[in-house]
């Protein structure tokens, strides 16, 4: 059967600007010859590789529940045919016992009229009668339970055998979005390998500075509401254990508990908290209560990107917590470190807490890049 796929969700996309529609990449001759390129062009270029990848892996990662969704479908339908099957056995060896249980007793037995008139004790042939009637039922039963418990083992092994011809596709098809994303990322790598220790400062520099000015503007304009709120009950647990992963490392598809992606940060979050939600960016963005950015409160999900291809968890006070993308680590970013899409709530309806005081961020919880330049290869499986 199909192997092992590795879970994927979003690589974080790039700074807090408008949605890209950006030239290809450059050629590079090889990781020693350095681009000529000024470095804000450069950073142009990465920043649409690594929108590729964005895009390839969220598709890697629909399929990848898609496929989970069908190999339970087929363990259900098999299964049940197992069941079926074995009751099916045992039909027919009922079946076969009354077959020979007929044989054994002829063809010449008289009716049970016939046995009334001549019996010397009409009470006992009455009882016949009426056993032979029972019986008579019981046989037909019989033939009526084989007959379906055969119909219903045909269509679930119909039914199991299109499931699996699914579920193989859908594997196949994976295994090639698995090597897309493999590829995109390889090509962010070639290009980081292609630059200097100077073009890597100064790209990083630059991105920090749009960030803080983008931040800059968005808190300014009031978007976020003034008033500090409290988080519910749920949303104070989910908190509390992004902030427990603090530091840890990116990693393409993971889900913790030594590394995460973008989503299955959010994902264990709130399954930690008691309130599961979907595995993928997108799913959340689409499934979720959606909140306006002047409502925030903790624990709500910040959905980044067009294609909702990246998240983060709000934490108050304009920031959140996020798994940026390869060669970086979990960290606390400014909430307008990507393309703002919107935000969703998972415990709509409940209500904050009393006396709700933020966690106090941990020395350098805010340390290193949002966007997370660094090795950007994917898992080797």
């Amino acid at each position: 059967m199909s192997g092992r796929f590795v879970r994927s969700v979003c690589t974080a996309a790039v700074v807090a600007t408008a949605a890209f529609a950006l030239p290809a990449p450059m050629a590079f001759a090889s990781p020693k010859d350095p681009p000529d390129a000024p470095v804000s062009e450069l950073l142009t270029q990465l920043q649409t590789l690594y929108q590729k990848a964005e895009e390839a892996t969220e598709t890697y990662n629909g399929t990848e529940e898609k496929l989970k969704t069908q190999r339970a479908r087929v363990d259900k339908l098999n299964s049940e045919l197992a069941d079926v099957r074995v009751a099916l056995a045992n039909s027919r060896n009922d079946a076969g016992r009354l077959a020979r249980e007929q044989y054994r007793g002829g063809t010449g037995a008289l009716s049970p009229y016939v046995r009334f008139l001549l019996s010397r004790d009409p009470q006992e042939a009455l009882d016949q009668g009426h056993q032979l009637k029972r019986e008579a039922g019981r046989r037909a039963e019989m033939i009526k339970r084989l007959t379906g418990g055969e119909q219903q083992a045909d269509q679930l092994a119909t039914d199991a055998l299109a499931a699996l011809d699914v579920q193989e596709t859908l594997a196949a098809t994976q295994k090639k979005q698995r090597d897309t994303v493999k590829q995109r990322l390889d090509e962010v790598e070639k290009m980081l390998a292609s630059l200097t220790g100077d073009q890597l400062a100064e790209l990083q520099r630059l991105e920090q500075q749009d960030i803080g000015a983008a931040q800059d503007k968005l808190m300014a304009s009031g978007s976020l509401g003034g008033a500090s709120r409290a988080p519910s009950k749920d949303g104070q647990a989910a908190v509390a254990y992004a902030f427990k992963q603090l530091g840890k490392p990116y990693v393409w598809g993971a889900t913790g508990p030594d590394s995460f992606d973008c989503s299955g940060l959010t994902s264990q979050a709130w399954a930690h908290a008691g309130d599961p939600i979907p595995r993928t960016s997108q799913e959340q963005w689409k499934s979720l209560p959606r909140v306006p950015l002047n409502q925030l409160r903790p624990g709500d999900l910040v959905v980044y990107f067009k294609g909702a291809t990246h998240v983060a968890m709000y934490i108050g006070d304009g920031l959140v917590v996020q798994a940026p993308r390869p060669g970086a680590k979990v960290k606390v970013s400014p909430i307008a470190a990507n393309p703002l899409l919107g935000a969703v709530r998972p415990d709509q309806g409940k209500e904050p807490v009393k006396g709700y005081k933020p966690p106090k961020l941990p020395a350098g919880a805010s340390n290193g890049s949002d966007t997370g330049y660094g090795s950007a290869g994917a898992p080797k499986r």
